[in-house]
């Protein structure tokens, strides 16, 4: 099969495109005919080793997938041949990763993908989305009627914070750079501070007199002197980027408060917690409640290159969604990304 594969960590160059032998389901899991996969900031810290975690080379990357059944394991229930499905957890811990013609997924990592949902939507969406339920709700612990802000509420994890935090019944504040505002306030936050004004903390302090009861830090600023002290008694801060951030921690305004900052990745999550993540996903996909921004399509073969721009920041705002089934078998120009993809492709009709 082919698949965008490395057999050593290092920089996006050591990404490599060919034919690999094509994985074998155990007794527990499902071989899935991948249709895209997506690239995520955490897959380039997976690849270079920044995060450190079981790779067997060659190592196949990627986290996500879209695809259809091809074959069960005999221990498996509530799949079948030809079913629509999706998965977010490959690509770590020991297990291969979803840029590949075939991917297998244990049973209890794959969900189904509702009928009429845009497969090239959903992909770009589940990781975010993931990432964001499990900050909302596993970790923030939020509760109806709450005051949230969104720190970076433009980007994949931000929106989708926005969108959750919404339908939960929190207001929902935010900051973003002046020109995302009004997609903030689309998707359903009542304000939104440009996070670039010098007066940003007095007109959270304004909006928010009583305190904040969450804070989720997607920019990965992580100015924890500063944003503890928005908060309310018992507010909690999630930090969700920062990889390389040294905060100083203002233990008297924690403690003295009941406030905590607690930090998680998604590579943590549990099969049950990914499992009530997907579950919400689907709800929201079922009602046409989630979906990108924008994304840019490429070809399996451009796994390296998509490492490379993520890496550099060209793809702000934006996912990246690698399809199995453009056969152009070449790696698509920098600045160029979508040259070989069907007009068609995206937006869904």
């Amino acid at each position: 099969m082919r698949a965008a594969y490395m057999e050593e960590l290092g920089s996006a160059d050591v990404i490599r495109y060919g034919e690999i032998a094509a994985p074998r389901p155990g007794p527990t899991d499902v071989l899935v005919n991948v249709l895209a996969t997506t690239v995520n900031p955490v897959d380039t810290f997976v690849r270079s080793g920044l995060f450190p975690t079981q790779v067997v080379f060659p190592f196949v990357v990627g986290r996500d997938l879209v695809g259809t059944v091809a074959e069960t394991g005999p221990g498996v229930t509530g799949f079948r041949a030809g079913d629509r499905v999706w998965c977010n957890s490959l690509g770590h811990g020991g297990r291969q990763g979803a840029a590949a013609e075939l991917a297998v997924v244990a049973a209890d990592r794959l969900y189904h993908l509702p009928e009429g949902v845009d497969p090239y939507a959903a992909v770009a969406v589940v990781h975010p989305a993931a990432t964001a339920y499990l900050a909302l709700f596993v970790h923030g612990r939020l509760s109806v009627g709450e005051t949230v802000l969104v720190a970076g509420a433009a980007g994949n994890v931000g929106s989708a914070l926005v969108t959750m935090a919404v339908r939960a019944g929190a207001r929902v504040l935010a900051t973003a750079g002046a020109r995302d505002a009004e997609y903030c306030v689309e998707l359903g936050a009542a304000e939104v501070f440009d996070y670039r004004d010098p007066e940003l903390t007095e007109n959270i302090r304004r909006a928010a007199p009583a305190g904040l009861d969450l804070y989720l830090d997607t920019a990965g600023v992580n100015d924890l002197e500063t944003t503890v002290e928005l908060l309310a008694l018992r507010g909690r801060v999630v930090l969700l980027a920062g990889i390389r951030a040294r905060p100083v921690l203002p233990a008297r305004a924690l403690y003295m408060n009941d406030r905590s900052v607690v930090g998680f990745v998604i590579s943590h999550a549990t099969p049950d917690e990914l499992a009530g993540a997907a579950a919400y996903i689907n709800d929201l996909f079922g009602q046409g409640a989630l979906r990108p921004r924008s994304i840019e399509v490429f070809p399996l073969s451009a796994a390296a290159d998509v490492h490379a721009r993520l890496e550099r920041g060209e793809l702000r705002g934006r996912r990246a969604v690698l399809r199995t089934d453009l056969r152009t078998d070449l790696t698509v120009a920098t600045g160029s990304p979508s040259a070989s993809v069907p007009a068609s492709s995206w937006p869904p009709r």
